[in-house]
């Protein structure tokens, strides 16, 4: 499990470094077309860290509720 999370930190880092350069190329280029692109680039750059922030917690709720579960059916089952 520690190599998936690092491999997947990996990739997001890779993936938000790439989304930097394309602002950064788009930004430069001149061409009416890029106007679009550059805008899109600039929306992910922005959402992709908060969504993966938002995972990150949900992920981290749902994994202490389901430890506390755990804990209670041992419980319940060493009283029996």
């Amino acid at each position: 499990m520690k190599k998936l999370k690092r491999i997947l930190a990996l990739l997001g880092a890779v993936l938000l470094a790439g989304m930097y350069l394309a602002v950064l190329v788009l930004g430069l280029t001149a061409s009416p077309h890029t106007q679009n692109l550059l805008m899109a680039a600039i929306a992910c750059t922005i959402l992709l860290p908060c969504l993966l922030y938002g995972m990150i917690l949900i992920a981290r709720i749902l994994d202490n509720r389901n430890s506390k579960d755990q804990k209670t059916d041992e419980k319940k089952g060493g009283q029996k």
